[in-house]
């Protein structure tokens, strides 16, 4: 007779100990759900603000050099003959080293930055070059671009003797 009650008691206390760790791990997805969530929107956020710095780069902004360019005076057609009989060389067309005072490195850097043609550096302030160069440290930051954009301009203009004759008053790329 002890036993009838015995086995319930058991069945019963079994049954609740089941019951009690079913419903804590139920409880933990909600948890861990959770917990999933607010890193996932922690991705979303900060993949959104990645794509916005994207967005910001000096690649995307070639995009906006076109499309100015797009609004500008037509740019005359590039002529080799003319600038290699004032040169005496041979110029390559938006060669950003025939800019007295940029070198391999700087015009390197002017092209990662989205600055590929003499139109375009025409176009670009004193300011953002200073910035471009900048940022790639001392070494550039001493240089003076305050005669690069418009030494550009002459270029993509054709106006080879014009700029010829102001290379040759400048020293270094600067103003005398």
């Amino acid at each position: 007779m002890k036993l009838c009650f015995l086995i319930p008691a058991l069945v019963g206390l079994i049954c609740a100990i089941l019951g009690y760790l079913l419903g804590k791990l139920s409880g933990s997805k909600s948890e861990d759900d959770k917990n999933l969530r607010q890193e996932l929107d922690a991705c979303v956020a900060k993949n959104k603000n990645l794509e916005s710095k994207l967005a910001a780069t000096p690649i995307a902004k070639k995009e906006e050099y076109k499309q100015k360019m797009s609004f500008a005076a037509p740019v005359p057609s590039f002529n080799a003959d003319a600038a290699k009989a004032v040169y005496g060389k041979k110029i390559k067309q938006d060669d950003l080293k025939i800019v007295e005072g940029i070198g391999p490195k700087i015009a390197e850097l002017f092209n990662n930055a989205g600055i590929t043609t003499w139109a375009e550096l025409g176009m670009t302030s004193v300011g953002k070059l200073k910035e471009i160069l900048a940022s790639a440290g001392e070494r550039y930051a001493m240089h003076d671009p305050g005669t690069w954009a418009r030494q550009a301009k002459l270029a993509s203009e054709g106006k080879w003797e014009e700029l010829k004759k102001w290379q040759d008053s400048l020293d270094g790329g600067r103003e005398k």
